[in-house]
């Protein structure tokens, strides 16, 4: 497999800490955002979007880093990113939709240059822009794990899910715009038992060769 990605990207850092879970190798090819080589007509011919991550199966090109995470959890079940019972998947779903549809697809770079091109927003204003949206996201996923009892370490029972997957890249995202995560103590707690893990430390946006 090779995956198409980039180093700071929330989606792709999400994809690769997927992988690694799942034990899964895949050629690393930088696309740069920096020098907008997404918009490229080599990159689009890949992803029509022009957006990172996409992966190559070999057989396929997969794209939108949620549909490609449904496919490893469908294609390589073990280990399990969602737990067995409905009502608990639908639980860890909707955590990892608090990121995933309401906080990061309008942090990511192609608001925040529009923002910045179209709208003449500084950089104060991104991140007052970025620090709101966040901030709302946080606040309901750290109400949701106050909320679950049974919880273990993770954002839901004792070992990593899809939940986690998604949260770890938005606290990273969040740190760069200078967010302060002392407000969500749970939050918090998690990102301390995901980072003693190696799939996640192997995913971090600053172990990745083009950082």
């Amino acid at each position: 497999m090779k995956l198409y990605n980039f180093f700071r990207s929330g989606t792709s850092h999400r994809l690769r800490i997927a992988l690694n879970l799942k034990g899964l190798a895949a050629d690393y090819v930088a696309v740069d955002l920096r020098t907008e080589q997404h918009l490229k007509a080599d990159f689009k011919a890949i992803h029509p979007q022009g957006f990172v991550p996409a992966l190559d199966t070999g057989e396929q090109v997969l794209i939108q880093s949620p549909a490609i995470i449904e496919w490893l959890e469908e294609k390589y079940p073990t280990p399990a990113l969602l737990p067995v019972d409905p009502d608990a998947r639908a639980h860890v779903r909707a955590l990892a939709a608090i990121v995933g549809c309401d906080v990061h697809p309008i942090n990511n770079r192609r608001i925040l240059e529009y923002l910045r091109k179209q709208l003449g927003a500084n950089e104060d204003a991104i991140n007052a822009w970025c620090t709101t949206w966040i901030t709302e996201g946080f606040n309901a996923y750290e109400t949701l794990l106050a909320a679950d009892t049974t919880r273990g370490d993770f954002s839901f029972g004792h070992s990593p899910s899809m939940a986690d997957v998604y949260l770890v890249p938005q606290i990273e995202s969040a740190r760069r715009f200078k967010v302060d995560l002392t407000q969500w103590p749970l939050i918090a707690a998690v990102e301390t038992a995901c980072l003693q893990l190696e799939a996640f430390k192997k995913a971090a946006p600053m172990q990745q060769p083009d950082a």
